[in-house]
């Protein structure tokens, strides 16, 4: 099956008011270019997962800086000010979860899990309305999946199936995104042809991606 289709075709079916995951790390692996896309379609009140919010020039923290987003999940925001800014002065909706709970929250949405558990943020501000969870004696904080509408990442290299291949570090949530929202939108570097990819280095199964985009083609 062939999934790799133009950017303008790839969000089509992105709506106001839709959860999106949007990979990278401090934007390194974010794809740019779907965001820049969806800031030009105008998708507004988003729900945004992602693990930070980049700088208010790149990655997700361009959706920040044009106040599409009405409610985020991130880990950390300290390299974007607009959304502290913005979480301070009540305009955007900011949970904060330890960066190890958010990945796992994510894992237990793409792999049909409950929940995990965690003794992370036992006593802290991070209990406050969640579920403590005893097992063999231990105390634990039970939290719950995490899953999308859309998710948008980046790969290094896709072939036309959609088997993707990351590049060092920009491998961060891509990976473990893809099988946690409804639809995956990768944007991708380099798309090889079918069989082109060694099996042995795939990243991702193409089973879990809906449309690629050839980043290549794409100015900007």
């Amino acid at each position: 099956m062939d999934k790799v289709i133009g950017i303008d075709e790839a969000i089509k079916d992105i709506r106001d008011g839709d959860t999106l995951m949007i990979g990278g790390f401090m934007a390194n692996g974010a794809p740019e270019k779907l965001v820049d896309a969806l800031i030009e379609k105008g998708v507004k009140d988003i729900t945004l997962i992602s693990t930070d919010t980049g700088l208010v020039t790149t990655g997700s923290g361009k959706l920040i800086a044009k106040k599409l987003v009405k409610k985020l999940y991130a880990s950390h925001i300290g390299t974007n000010k607009e959304t502290g800014r913005q979480m301070n002065e009540d305009e955007t909706d900011v949970e904060l979860v330890p960066q190890g709970t958010l990945v796992e929250r994510i894992r237990a949405g793409g792999y049909g899990l409950g929940g995990i558990l965690t003794k992370t943020g036992l006593g802290t501000l991070v209990e406050d309305g969640k579920q403590r969870v005893t097992v063999d004696g231990e105390d634990y904080l039970l939290e719950k999946p995490l899953k999308a509408d859309f998710a948008l990442i980046h790969a290094a290299k896709a072939d036309r199936n959609g088997n993707l291949v990351y590049k060092g570090s920009t491998n961060n949530f891509n990976h473990v995104m893809t099988a946690a929202a409804e639809v995956t939108i990768v944007e991708a570097d380099e798309v090889v042809e079918n069989g082109d990819l060694d099996p042995n280095f795939v990243h991702t199964p193409g089973v879990f991606v809906n449309h690629v985009v050839d980043g290549g083609l794409i100015n900007g």
